[in-house]
């Protein structure tokens, strides 16, 4: 076989090898909430990962949330978050996790300004690994 023909062969064969991810049903998320609320900071951790789930936030993101990035823009509540690359954007968020996060903030008396998850990277992907477990999903969360 030529080289040239070669090549074309490699390249063709990468298409062949792509996979589908399977993603978490609402039900599963549900399940994966209610076991984070079995926690010591449940409250935090079930909030943290309904924040996650609802708005599809990377955890670094999810992590710099306070209460002055909640805001509404054209009637709906939004996120004005810096994602990555130092971009900064808007991120559409259902007005009942909104209610629960001003309510978190207001029973743990955080200020305007202070992060509504104060954890680090590793523990957040420990959460979310740790309430995936519980309920026995056997997806990769």
């Amino acid at each position: 076989m030529p080289a040239d023909q070669s090549l074309i062969h490699r390249q063709s064969a990468l298409t062949h090898s792509q996979t589908t991810v399977p993603y978490l049903t609402p039900q599963e998320v549900d399940l994966m909430a209610a076991a984070a609320a079995r926690t010591r900071h449940g409250e935090r951790d079930e909030l943290l990962i309904h924040l996650l789930f609802q708005t599809g936030l990377r955890v670094s993101e999810s992590l710099q949330i306070t209460l002055a990035h909640i805001q509404t823009f054209e009637g709906r509540p939004v996120m004005r978050i810096v994602g990555k690359g130092s971009k900064p954007s808007l991120v559409a968020c259902p007005k009942p996790l909104v209610e629960s996060l001003q309510a978190y903030a207001f029973r743990h008396k955080l200020e305007i300004g202070d992060r509504v998850f104060p954890i680090n990277r590793k523990r957040a992907h420990q959460i979310i690994t740790e309430a995936g477990k519980k309920p026995g999903l056997t997806k990769r969360v």
